[in-house]
């Protein structure tokens, strides 16, 4: 990874980093959950449920529409972001745009900087580093979520496969990154693994 890093030359690329920091961040920033919450007729996402802006608390609000379209365009956030970066400029934009879309997403300017949980950004950049590693983080994530019920297991086990899997296959730049993700991402669902012990957690599907 240190290697990788090296083979930047810092001296001209920074604008170029920040720039792509910069306009994931923003990407990463779309409420979509508010958004399609509204269209749905469903009011402000935030004061519904736990107040979250993320499909799970969409799914809350019985429009299941709205929960599969934010589910979705949450996770091409992460998706495009990574892309995007790539073909600026190799693995190294790949990883600064996916960090940006993912902090977008956790933290947006526009909702004061309060957003959504990070899951399915994650998931999306993921895939969009390993389409294979990604399948199965979606699988697992499934797999749990049918099996439990519980949408916060699922989603803090199978994001926390995928640095694992990147470390073994000894791609060690993305290993990183999804392993400063799944941290962020455990600590978004703090208040999650707390009811979880308690066995106070909402199954999915409830409102």
């Amino acid at each position: 990874m240190i290697e990788t890093l090296a083979l930047l030359s810092w001296a001209t690329a920074w604008p170029y980093v920040l720039a792509a920091l910069f306009f994931s961040y923003l990407l990463g920033s779309i409420p979509f959950g508010l958004i399609f919450a509204k269209l749905a007729g469903a009011g402000d996402i935030r004061k519904i449920g736990s107040g979250n802006i993320g499909a799970t608390n969409v799914l809350r609000t019985g429009k299941r529409w709205a929960a599969a379209a934010t589910l979705l365009c949450d996770g091409l956030k992460g998706f495009a972001a990574v892309i995007v970066g790539a073909n600026m400029g190799g693995q190294i934009f790949a990883v600064f745009a996916g960090l940006g879309a993912f902090i977008g997403h956790l933290y947006p300017v526009w909702l004061g900087f309060k957003g959504g949980k990070g899951v399915a950004t994650f998931i999306g950049i993921v895939l969009a580093l390993s389409p294979g590693i990604g399948l199965v983080v979606c699988t697992a994530w499934v797999g749990f979520a049918q099996a439990f019920r519980y949408s916060s297991l699922a989603a803090l086990v199978s994001t926390a496969l995928a640095p694992l899997f990147f470390l073994f296959f000894g791609k060690t730049l993305f290993a990183a990154l999804t392993f400063i993700l799944v941290v962020f991402v455990f600590k978004s669902h703090r208040a999650n693994i707390v009811r979880l012990i308690r066995g106070e957690e909402p199954r999915i599907g409830a409102r």
